[in-house]
């Protein structure tokens, strides 16, 4: 009797048995259904998937067999229609940490969406100052700041000056 001949899935089959159809992308520029992960999922909603000799995130994973090469580890993956199990390769693109921060809906890029402080000065290059913890500070709102508590100081410094009694002065110099 002849050995059974087993097949070994490969990755994509592997890959596509852990995914099924999901709901419309409401997203404008993510057009068609997502396409969610079934397998794994960590505690932050992402899929995670044995690729090579070790766990990578799924939708990582996704471009990798979508586009036959890894995604360089400088870049992230965005899920375009902000769904964070969906592996859709047309969903999915691989950017910069920062432009994925700056797409998304969180304080971060809501702050860097401002471009002018609360008093209505632009946050240009000559303008604003760079705090220690990487926020902006509006230069112009600084300097009026330090001004007013410049001119606060020398008011009460002034009032804290005793007069002289002008009656003894005036006998003095009638003198």
């Amino acid at each position: 009797m002849a050995p059974i001949a087993r097949t070994v899935p490969t990755p994509a089959d592997r890959f596509n048995a852990k995914t099924k159809p999901g709901p419309w992308s409401l997203r404008r520029d993510c057009p068609g259904t997502c396409r969610l992960w079934d397998g794994a999922i960590n505690e932050d909603g992402y899929g995670h998937f044995w690729l090579d000799g070790r766990t990578v995130k799924a939708h990582r994973a996704a471009v990798t067999l979508a586009d036959g090469a890894p995604v360089p580890a400088d870049l992230d993956v965005d899920h375009r229609c902000r769904r964070r199990a969906c592996v859709n390769r047309a969903h999915l693109e691989p950017v910069t940490h920062r432009e994925n921060v700056l797409r998304s809906s969180n304080h971060v890029a809501a702050r860097a969406a401002v471009t002018h402080c609360p008093a209505r000065h632009a946050y240009d290059e000559a303008n604003t100052i760079r705090a220690a913890n990487g926020t902006r500070k509006c230069r112009a709102c600084k300097n009026a700041r330090a001004r007013a508590r410049r001119a606060e100081a020398r008011i009460e410094q002034a009032a804290s000056v005793i007069p002289l009694p002008t009656h003894r002065i005036r006998e003095r110099t009638a003198a």
